[in-house]
């Protein structure tokens, strides 16, 4: 059986196996790797560890592959009867990472 782990980053919890890769929030890194040491559980040879609430001591190391934005949110304000509408948007910013080991 593969082993696979469930993270947290960016107040989002994620299913990662080794080899695969995934879009999380913007993460500001200084270098080409990044460790995620919020480990919430890991699933090795059908035997699962649980943390209460993190397993202390593991963690998931991961390539950082490049950045990219999200989709365009527009946000529209409308007041009837008053002429008023104001139009905005942002595009969120995410990180693309590869898992290349899970450690526990």
């Amino acid at each position: 059986m593969d082993t696979w782990a469930v993270i947290r980053t960016g107040g989002k919890q994620y299913k990662v196996a080794v080899g695969e890769s995934l879009t999380v929030e913007k993460i500001p890194a200084k270098g080409e790797t990044v460790s995620f040491d919020e480990v919430l559980l890991i699933s090795s040879q059908g035997k699962l560890q649980v943390g209460k609430p993190l397993i202390e001591k593991a963690k998931v190391k991961a390539k950082i592959v490049g950045d990219l934005k999200d989709k365009k949110v527009r946000v529209v304000k409308f007041k009837s009867k008053s002429r008023y509408l104001r139009t905005t948007g942002h595009r969120h910013q995410k990180t693309r990472v590869q898992i290349e080991k899970i450690e526990s």
